[in-house]
């Protein structure tokens, strides 16, 4: 793991939101792609400005436990867009970084995804999970 570089484990081109979609969108994406993490671009597609996590939509679950019902949470979602709820100072990752690196990056800073930049733009997204299967490769041989 020591050689490899973020590039060889990240998956390229995620899927990405604008700041102004709203986050029935965002949540839709992620219950569709099983995704927890979408990165945010400026409204021109070019530059990150921010990242969604599932965690920012578990307002889901406080909807719920105060009795609304699905289509009213759904209200709610559409009346808020992603630039409300995003993270807007982003910890990301070059591609040539180290696994070791990323992985000290993203423990230390206790989260659970680093976007990774090159040249200003984004060329992929790392995250936990990758790192997971990674160990289940090599170690499980899954």
């Amino acid at each position: 793991m020591k050689r490899l570089k973020v590039r060889d484990l990240m998956t390229p081109d995620p899927t990405t939101l604008k700041s102004n979609d709203k986050l029935t969108l965002a949540d839709d994406i992620m219950r569709l792609g099983r995704v927890r993490h979408l990165p945010v671009l400026d409204d021109d597609g070019q530059l990150l400005v921010g990242i969604v996590t599932q965690r920012d939509l578990f307002r889901d679950a406080l909807a719920q436990a105060l009795g609304y019902g699905k289509h009213a949470q759904r209200k709610v979602l559409d009346t808020l867009s992603v630039k409300d709820v995003m993270a807007t100072e982003v910890v990301t990752v070059i591609p040539d970084a180290s696994l070791v690196y990323a992985a000290r990056v993203l423990t230390e800073r206790k989260i659970g995804c680093l976007p990774v930049v090159e040249n200003g733009r984004l060329v992929g997204i790392l995250t936990e999970g990758d790192f997971v299967a990674l160990v289940a490769r090599d170690q499980l041989g899954v």
